[in-house]
């Protein structure tokens, strides 16, 4: 099967991704005779100007974000013989659930929030499972209209708060840009003999973990998570975790870990826990054919629950 890339822009109206798209199909690098479709989901106030592309070979289609089908956009890119997708996503609505209705030959190969600085925070404070949506799958975000020495620390952190693998860049209203170079640190000493994890701190370690597990290969953690039993190894593992929110009640889910423990069919669903255990990276079942970290305990026993029973960043 031959993969259709899908290059995704995402933010909110007027955030400035029709300008982006606009210059970035004007670049002979990256438009070089590519037959592209270019879905839109959303029309603001700019408009693509065709008469401007080193090659006629861009086919505009606007469709319904909320309602399109995948035989429609089987449909779209095959009447255009697409061999490549720019996507202009709505921002009212969740990425997510466009991605589910891509054709099977349809790949993500990058994906770019653009935010107006100067509005961003509100949309934040008002819709912020829309804004946490867009930053938790994006590669980038680009925060734009930003005046010269403005405070860049809010965005920081609320952008590494959802992934903290995406890209920063700062674009200023004199014309200059600027990448985010600001080091964050762990809450934890990851080369400590035993890491220690505070409660308050189990979001930002299951993330660490789970994205680069080979970082904790060999090490030693010590956490407190709730029982979780798991159906394929019902004997001699279990997955002691949390219930995290990253932005909303909405978006509440489990994350464990699988733990090997001789004495796991003892234990009971839900109940809490202290574990001690040792972390290799391997693969499991949960982690879908990938590496992810599994670990091995050293000590289990029973603890009083967290103060908050639902972790955050």
């Amino acid at each position: 099967m031959v993969q259709i890339p899908v290059y995704v822009f995402t933010g909110f109206l007027d955030s400035g991704k029709t300008k982006f798209i606009q210059e970035t199909l004007e670049d002979e690098r990256f438009n070089a005779g590519e037959r592209t479709l270019l879905l839109v989901c959303e029309e603001g106030e700019e408009e693509y100007d065709f008469s401007t592309y080193p090659h006629q070979n861009v086919y505009l289609e606007v469709v319904d974000q909320e309602t399109v089908t995948t035989k429609e956009l089987q449909a779209l890119a095959k009447k255009h013989k697409a061999q490549r997708v720019v996507a202009e996503l709505n921002g009212m609505q969740l990425v997510g659930d466009l991605y589910t209705r891509f054709p099977e030959d349809w790949v993500v190969a990058q994906e770019v929030m653009f935010a107006d600085a100067t509005t961003f925070m509100t949309y934040n404070a008002n819709m912020r499972n829309l804004v946490m949506d867009k930053l938790v799958g994006g590669q980038m975000v680009v925060f734009n209209r930003l005046e010269k020495g403005a405070d860049i620390m809010p965005f920081h952190k609320l952008a590494r708060a959802a992934n903290r693998r995406i890209d920063i860049l700062y674009d200023y209203t004199d014309g200059t840009t600027q990448f985010d170079d600001i080091e964050d640190p762990l809450p934890f000493d990851i080369n400590a003999p035993v890491i220690e994890i505070k409660d308050e701190d189990f979001a930002i370690f299951y993330r660490d973990i789970t994205e680069e597990p080979q970082k904790y290969n060999g090490k030693t953690v010590s956490f407190k998570g709730q029982v979780a039993l798991l159906r394929r190894d019902k004997n001699g593992m279990f997955a002691p975790g949390r219930f995290v929110m990253t932005c909303c009640a909405d978006d509440i889910q489990f994350c464990g870990i699988p733990c090997k423990y001789e004495k796991a069919k003892k234990l009971e669903s839900r109940s809490w826990v202290q574990v001690k255990a040792a972390v290799s990276a391997e693969k499991h079942p949960l982690y879908q054919g990938e590496l992810g970290p599994v670990l091995t305990a050293l000590a289990v026993t029973s603890a009083q629950p967290a103060a908050e029973e639902v972790a955050t960043f």
